[in-house]
């Protein structure tokens, strides 16, 4: 099967050094990413996570060409990013989360010309892509400050509208949402879902906000120690990792336990607010229905998993396993 994006046993190893004594230092080998294969299909919106140290922003630089692989075949667009990362730089967007690629004291609006000139934008599509950004990010009251005194939240913005002027093909985003409230979150979201369905620009997703792959996502891939462990829909995720769900209610009044079918399970209960367990898989509207039908309720809410917890339950249930992760996680 071919791809947009293709990677074959790729693997990248870094040489490093540390001091054991006075006058010694011992060299030895980390193996960032080990024998990586997958495809990403043109138009395809992908979560790629993992724990920190994984090889997420490794995979990533190779895949823009910042980094040369060690061994395996690379691909994007049937272009070797290594080889040819100068060209490729015209078909692809990248927001690195914590690091920006807007220039720090100058006004927001003048980085974005400066990328109008450097990927030499026609003015027309410069105009209109420039036009949408700012409206769909509400970057109009920001343009002339700048960078150094937006928040990271606004900034963020900044960078994704920045990595879009151009049109790219495929956008790498790393934490795209962080630092946004709930209302800009929503907006962003809304805003990549709109980019992938007008333009089907393919995604690549790195985030520890779990709702930011729900949304956003109809395919995960989970990377440890720089091999691919599961690779499939996030339901299969939770389903590997046994996750679970955390619907908190709070009752009228004080009662005992409420009474749940299994899987369900309450889990904790503080005077009349009660905490209930109930499989990530699952949809809450079953059981919110029932508590609503039997008990006096005053209000509710659900909370998600912890991204790095159903990473981590995934990871250990896949090493507990006689079979090989790769395989185990395909089934």
């Amino acid at each position: 099967m071919t791809g947009f994006i293709e990677l074959d046993g790729v693997e990248k190893v870094f040489e490093v050094r540390r001091r054991t004594g006075l006058l010694r230092r011992e060299r030895r080998q980390v193996r960032a990413v080990d024998s990586l294969t997958f495809r990403v299909a043109r138009g395809e919106m992908v979560g790629y996570i993992g724990p920190n140290g994984a090889g997420k922003s490794t995979t990533v630089k190779m895949l823009t060409g910042i980094l040369t692989p060690s061994g395996g075949r690379l691909r994007v667009a049937g272009i070797d990013p290594s080889r040819e990362r100068t060209r490729l730089a015209h078909r692809m967007g990248v927001v690195f989360g914590q690091r920006t690629t807007l220039w720090w004291d100058l006004p927001l609006i003048d980085s974005y010309r400066l990328v109008h000139r450097m990927y030499r934008i026609p003015e027309a599509r410069y105009r209109a892509n420039l036009e949408r950004c700012v409206e769909l990010l509400e970057l109009a009251d920001l343009l002339d400050v700048p960078v150094r005194q937006l928040s990271l939240g606004q900034r963020m913005r900044g960078d994704i509208a920045a990595a879009l002027l151009h049109d790219p093909e495929v956008l790498y985003l790393d934490e795209p949402t962080i630092g946004l409230d709930v209302v800009s979150k929503a907006r962003v979201r809304e805003f990549l879902r709109d980019l992938n369905a007008e333009r089907g620009t393919t995604v690549l997703l790195t985030t520890h906000d779990l709702q930011d792959i729900e949304q956003l996502c109809s395919r995960v891939m989970v990377i440890d120690h720089g091999r691919l462990m599961y690779d499939g829909p996030l339901a299969g995720l939770h389903e590997v990792g046994e996750s679970e769900r955390t619907l908190v209610v709070d009752l009228e009044r004080e009662l005992p336990p409420v009474a749940v079918p299994a899987p369900a399970r309450v889990v904790r209960v503080e005077g009349p607010r009660q905490w209930l367990a109930f499989p990530a898989a699952q949809s809450a509207a079953p059981l919110v229905a029932r508590i609503a039908a039997e008990y006096p309720l005053a209000d509710l809410s659900v909370r998600e998993p912890d991204i790095e917890a159903v990473i981590a339950r995934m990871l250990h249930s896949l090493r507990d396993t006689p079979e090989p992760p790769a395989e185990r996680a395909s089934a």
